[in-house]
């Protein structure tokens, strides 16, 4: 069986509930139950449901939804559970590899037994890892806009996209004007916006946390103007030349602004993966320990997210890294992402490992898209074309990132423990803490990265 493309061990933003996506099954067809992104349902009735492959679902699909031929690229099917993801490839047979669910939660996730035994995936239609930001641009039917939409509504929503609270603000009032209707002073459903607060901001930004360790957190200001700086963005929020019509298709400026704004995210896209790293040493014992994280893996880079925090701690692109991953028996798998930084003003070499059972899984999907960035970027340099009136961003490699001081997006290199070094021909010079390691092969062609081997200077350690 081939290995999934895309897997993570936190629930999604969809996985509400408990779910199966096969409803009954007899000797000649299925009912095979479908979710979207907005949790509805699409009923398919299916004959031979144990050889259907993930492709044939797909088009059955997109005729129920009457979707464009886009939708092929921009949408794949997703097994999903609250325990793992995985995004399957056209050729993959659904019926197959949900009977083999167990299997890959017992390869790919730390999850106790009795939760495996009890897991079951749902068949999600979900947007395509691999569908690059500056295809989706050009896409102007109104139900593919709402999925999308949709898909990345939940993500902000689940903070499985870490925002800053004035980004969580200009979202969320997008989404008040899809929900709501334009802005009107006094009308019912803007004095109801608190009762839902939920549904436009995430939730650490709706708790009106008081006190004195909301206070010491910092977070208990940002709680309170959330409201508030809600109801300013909303009443921003511009109207097209047919706002006054009540059709749906007035919607689609909104969702296309929606999802732009998104692309501002530099993990917007991405498949997300469980894993943990190392905490730096702390106190007089130096004691440490371990701190669960995401690594969001996407076209663009790989972003390794605190799930506590809700913020970046490393963020790389590929061309800024040189990665790896080890097997080792009777030891957790692990993922090495090597990377330029500094010590104390000595340029170094740092690595950071993440421990995971998705360690294979992450390095493969590195690999994959890089391979695909390589090969789609003139493509998409032609195609993409400059600025335009009409909204459009420029090309991947000239979107500017969001560079607000102290943002989440930001990487925290200070929070992470690294081993640090240099290479003095074969052999290795080591920063404290004293760690012996090799490089690795595994990066972009010689000229195509900026990452750099660093030469030693006097005043680090021999080891």
């Amino acid at each position: 069986m081939d290995g999934p493309e895309g897997s993570t061990g936190q629930p999604g933003p969809a996985d509400r509930s408990h779910r199966s996506s096969v409803s009954s099954v007899g000797a000649r067809a299925a009912d095979v139950l479908v979710y979207l992104a907005d949790d509805s349902m699409v009923p398919l009735a299916v004959e031979n449901l144990p050889s259907l492959s993930a492709h044939e679902l797909h088009r059955a699909i997109r005729e129920v939804l009457q979707l464009p031929d886009i939708a092929l690229d921009a949408f794949a099917l997703w097994l999903v559970s609250p325990l793992l993801e995985v995004q399957l490839k056209p050729k993959h047979q659904p019926y197959k590899l949900g009977r083999q669910w167990q299997e890959l939660l017992l390869r790919f996730t730390d999850a106790p037994d009795d939760d495996v035994a009890m897991d079951e995936p749902s068949l999600q239609f979900r947007r395509n890892v691999f569908f690059p930001k500056w295809r989706e641009l050009q896409i102007h039917d109104k139900e593919v806009l709402r999925l999308l939409y949709e898909e990345a509504k939940g993500n902000v929503l689940a903070a499985r996209y870490p925002c800053d609270v004035e980004d969580c603000e200009a979202l969320g009032a997008l989404v008040c004007r899809v929900q709501l209707g334009p802005y009107q002073p006094g009308q019912p459903a803007v004095c109801a916006l608190r009762e839902k607060l939920d549904s436009f901001l995430p939730a650490h930004l709706c708790k009106r946390g008081h006190g004195l360790f909301a206070a010491l957190r910092g977070r208990g200001a940002k709680a309170g103007m959330g409201e508030q700086g809600l109801l300013n963005a909303y009443r921003r929020v511009q109207e097209g030349a047919n706002s006054d019509s009540e059709c749906e298709a007035s919607l689609s400026p909104h969702y296309r602004a929606y999802l732009l704004k998104c692309h501002e995210l530099p993990f917007y896209g991405c498949a997300f993966f469980h894993g943990e790293i190392d905490k730096p040493a702390q106190g007089f014992l130096h004691r440490g320990g371990r701190k669960p994280v995401s690594v969001a893996i996407s076209l663009d880079g790989v972003h390794v997210i605190d799930c506590r925090e809700k913020h970046v701690l490393l963020g790389l692109r590929f061309q800024e890294l040189s990665w790896d991953h080890t097997s080792p028996e009777e030891e957790e798998p692990v993922l090495w992402l090597e990377f330029d930084g500094d010590s104390e003003g000595t340029p170094v070499n740092k690595l950071l490992k993440v421990y995971s059972k998705q360690a294979e899984l992450m390095s493969s999907l590195i690999e994959y898209c890089i391979e695909l960035s390589q090969a789609a970027e003139p493509a998409a340099s032609h195609e993409a074309g400059p600025t335009s009136a009409s909204g459009s961003l420029p090309p991947p490699h000239q979107r500017p990132q969001l560079r607000r001081q102290g943002s989440v997006v930001c990487s925290r290199i200070q929070h992470l423990s690294t081993i640090d070094y240099v290479e003095e021909g074969e052999t290795i010079k080591r920063v404290k803490p004293k760690r012996s390691t090799s490089f690795f092969s595994r990066q972009l062609s010689l000229g195509q990265g900026s990452y750099t081997v660093v030469q030693p200077a006097d005043s680090l350690e021999q080891g």
